[in-house]
């Protein structure tokens, strides 16, 4: 992707004045405990963003990559997670040109605070507080807990009443109850963004170039281009925002792409590593090991067994 022209210059501002909020406003709905809903992908709720509701995500179709807080992974068909209060988050799916994927997520968000409160009528909803307290880092949940609850939400989505609550209650006790090696914690601990309406849109203009050009030549310079910042004044923000650097945020994202191809394909380790943009196998090797703490050939390895 070169530096943008004039006229995406202009096509970029006016997105950016057009995403001033400085959170994701989640309407309530009086008619149930819990608000449900589906969108298509592209759509104008699908960006980096963050809420102070808890959030149940599921990927119906597709590819692509994630990010929530300061983790980077890739996702398909399935990928269920609990996003926490206040973490930022953004799915981006792999598209062909003027490609729609129709109904790509269906999502759950709720305010923790009527966790609470039912939980002094009901106190089984006890049970509850702990898994939130985790989602704080933000949760991928694998395997049968996935499939069980990505049906769970899906139930939800085609019922109404005590049948949707009986659906929610279920899921809750899927997620609470999923043994630990089905859970995957995304976000470090002392991930801690600076973000406000501007940090949002700016780094979600961001995450496109870099998402959409993952393994090509990415620069710096152009990211802050696209923003229309210095690079010194760029690297600042971005740090501030994301809680990371913007070469860290590159060096995960091939790094992810590396794993999913050395689980799901039989290419050559040397062709991976520069499939997802990596100049040398060496540097490739190092970063690898140091992000995952084995070797890609020990892990395409356990990952295909």
């Amino acid at each position: 992707m070169t530096a943008p022209t004039d006229g995406a210059t202009a096509r970029l501002a006016e997105r950016l004045l057009g995403m001033r909020a400085n959170r994701e406003v989640i309407p309530p709905d009086p008619s149930h405990s819990v608000r449900w809903h589906e969108h298509d992908y592209p759509s104008p709720l699908a960006r980096w963003n963050y809420h102070p509701e808890y959030e149940i995500h599921l990927i119906r179709k597709g590819t692509g990559k994630f990010i929530v807080g300061d983790h980077i992974g890739t996702f398909e068909a399935g990928h269920v997670s609990l996003v926490g209060s206040g973490l930022p988050h953004d799915w981006v799916s792999d598209l062909e040109p003027g490609e729609v994927l129709e109904r790509r997520d269906a999502v759950i968000q709720f305010d923790g605070k009527w966790i609470q409160q039912a939980a002094v009528t009901v106190p089984e909803m006890e049970e509850v507080k702990p898994l939130l307290d985790q989602s704080a880092r933000g949760i991928e949940f694998l395997g049968r807990s996935a499939r069980a609850a990505a049906a769970s939400i899906e139930a939800m989505g085609e019922t109404e009443g005590l049948e949707r609550l009986h659906h929610l209650l279920e899921l809750f006790t899927i997620l609470v109850r999923a043994p630990q090696e089905e859970r995957r914690y995304l976000a470090e601990e002392w991930f801690r963004p600076q973000l406000d309406g501007q940090a949002a849109a700016v780094v979600d203009i961001v995450l496109e170039y870099v998402f959409s050009n993952h393994a090509g030549n990415i620069k710096m310079s152009e990211a802050a281009a696209l923003v229309g910042m210095s690079e010194p004044t760029f690297s600042k923000y971005f740090k501030r925002s994301t809680g990371q650097n913007f070469s860290d945020l590159v060096r995960k994202l091939r790094l992810a792409h590396a794993r999913r191809l050395l689980e799901h394909s039989d290419s050559a380790i040397s062709d991976i590593c520069y499939e997802v943009g990596f100049s040398n196998l060496s540097n490739f090797n190092r970063h690898f090991l140091n992000d995952t703490g084995e070797t890609p050939r020990r892990y395409r390895q356990r990952t295909q067994n």
